[in-house]
């Protein structure tokens, strides 16, 4: 039984379809057919019941659905395991918040490569729902996301607490601008939209961008404003331009930390990482 034909079994399940299923996978919908089928024989199973173009899955499917989500875990693990062999050696996936990445990433990455010289660091950013999904799938060891995270297969651990402030250029009213954010998926944003609504604001369009000079760029020119951790914003090329304005606790203070599978082999450099950020 090939570990591909399992992914493929997985991926029509979860996506509804065989159409579905081949654009996950990157692949043309006769494969996806192909690979089911050659299941079905190895298995002698029928693992659908296939009602005109939709299908539906058989009691067999049922069963190897349950089997197959802990065989592709458990691959996952293994090949996890032997990456991230020794303390010194193998691969690091790292996932971060592009502001944790510019405010708090490069010294802890400096104590994981004087601690273990040999690891290859990896480091991607994007929002906090991304990068939770993608610890979720094994695509990252471990990502830095707003908080509180509360999932069963994810630990969290608090590291920081940033504060949100609202920004805007000097001279401008944020009360009749539109607030500046970054895409779907980001903490700050919903926490932004939040304080929005609660302040009566005229103006409820907003802009996105996907880089946090982007958004300070257009808020320093007075096109929006923002909410933003205030370091970020001290540190920015544009600060001079930028009138910070304190918000209240519940939406400015925001816990931000670690997380990681809870099922995952414990990694020294993770727990590095997370010390040189926690001191």
């Amino acid at each position: 039984m090939e570990l591909l034909a399992l992914r493929t079994f997985q991926a029509v399940v979860e996506e509804g379809g065989i159409l579905a299923a081949s654009r996950k996978l990157n692949t043309v919908q006769s494969n996806v057919t192909g690979r089911i089928r050659r299941l079905e024989e190895e298995l002698g199973a029928e693992l659908f019941f296939r009602k005109g173009r939709g299908l539906e899955l058989a009691p067999s499917g049922r069963v190897l659905l349950d089997y197959t989500r802990r065989m592709l875990m458990l691959e996952r693990q293994t090949a996890a395991a032997v990456r991230q062999v020794g303390e010194s050696s193998g691969e690091l996936r790292i996932g971060a918040m592009e502001t944790f990445a510019a405010l708090h990433l490069p010294r802890a990455l400096k104590a994981v490569r004087a601690g273990h010289p040999g690891m290859e660091l990896r480091v991607f950013t994007d929002t906090s729902v991304a990068l939770a999904e993608r610890v979720i799938q094994h695509k990252l060891d471990c990502a830095f996301v707003a908080g509180p995270v509360v999932h069963p297969e994810l630990l969290f651990e608090e590291l920081v607490v940033e504060e949100l402030v609202q920004v805007h250029a000097i001279g401008s009213d944020p009360l009749l601008q539109p607030l500046i954010l970054f895409r779907e998926g980001c903490a700050y944003r919903a926490r932004a939209l939040a304080w929005q609504r609660s302040q009566g604001y005229a103006i409820f369009d907003a802009m996105e961008f996907g880089t946090l000079e982007g958004i300070l760029g257009c808020v320093a020119v007075g096109l929006g404003w923002t909410l933003m951790p205030r370091r970020v914003v001290e540190q920015s090329l544009h600060a001079a331009d930028l009138v910070v304005e304190t918000v209240p606790p519940e939406i400015a203070c925001v816990p931000t930390g670690m997380i990681s599978l809870r099922e995952a082999p414990p990694l020294a450099a993770m727990k590095t990482l997370a010390h040189a950020l926690a001191s």
